[in-house]
């Protein structure tokens, strides 16, 4: 004679135990680096469309020939292009050596690398293990090409600008109060 068949509730709970064993949690397959990726969406305030850009921005071209060198490139533009931009907005009349000198020094390297700094860039590029990942010269890098792929992105220069500005801003109040 057979058994009788299971109760409704346990035959539920077999079958939601095999499907969570067959299926594990999305969180339970993220690697660090996805996980470092999404919080540095949050800090930067722009969440991607495209994950693969930001993936790709934030490699280092020591760690992969999948880089981000030529967002880095577009990420330059829109930063001096934004720069360039509020100074001729606060003065129209301003010299042309003016507004480079204010394109030159907000997307510079050094203010570059602090904006990348304070933003964690360190913690999330990936370089190579003989490449140092708080260089600035790969922090601005990283910095420069995250813009280039908030640029692509969002298929505008104007969503890069508005990143390299807060980041820019939260890195020119925390020098200021730094400083007193």
């Amino acid at each position: 004679m057979a058994p009788p068949p299971p109760p409704p509730a346990t035959l539920a709970a077999v079958l939601l135990l095999l499907v969570s064993v067959s299926h594990p949690p999305a969180s339970a397959s993220s690697s660090p680096f996805d996980a470092a990726l999404a919080a540095l969406q949050g800090r930067i305030g722009y969440a991607f469309r495209s994950p693969d850009l930001l993936r790709r921005a934030m490699t280092h071209a020591s760690y992969s020939r999948e880089n981000g060198r030529a967002l880095a490139v577009l990420g330059l533009a829109a930063a001096e292009s934004a720069a360039a931009l509020r100074a001729l907005a606060a003065d129209r009349d301003a010299p042309a050596s003016a507004v480079s000198r204010a394109a030159r020094d907000a997307a510079g390297e050094p203010a570059c690398a602090a904006a990348g700094a304070r933003a964690g860039i360190p913690g999330v590029v990936r370089v190579a293990g003989s490449t140092k990942a708080s260089a600035p010269p790969v922090v601005c890098g990283a910095l420069r090409a995250l813009l280039g792929a908030v640029a692509v992105d969002n298929g505008t220069a104007d969503a890069a600008a508005e990143v390299f500005w807060r980041l820019h801003v939260v890195t020119t109040a925390t020098a200021a109060a730094a400083a007193m």
